[in-house]
């Protein structure tokens, strides 16, 4: 048992470790240098109204330019409810308990 704990304790060590290595690495926020990010905020900003129609930025974000996101999303997240709803649902044997 004891070896046992000890193996999940190396395990989650390094697990810590290489989650600190990956974040260091990772660009500083809002870098200039990053053209990948830059373009598309400024696709969002200058084009939303023009090509989406929508008022509301973050509407034409969500339901146009990231829409089968969204949509994918909403299917996880209703198959995730009704897996629980199953799983809870309780029905009454023959004679009549629970």
């Amino acid at each position: 048992m004891r070896l046992r704990t000890l193996f999940v304790l190396v395990i989650a060590l390094l697990a810590a470790y290489v989650v600190l290595i990956a974040v260091a690495e990772l660009p500083p926020y809002a870098m200039p240098g990053n053209p990948a990010h830059n373009e598309v905020t400024e696709r969002y900003v200058n084009d939303a109204l023009e090509e989406t129609g929508v008022l509301n930025m973050v509407t034409a974000i969500v339901l146009d330019y990231r829409a089968y996101d969204t949509m994918f999303e909403t299917i996880v997240l209703f198959t995730a409810v009704l897996a629980v709803i199953i799983t809870l649902k309780t029905t009454e044997g023959k004679d009549g308990t629970k």
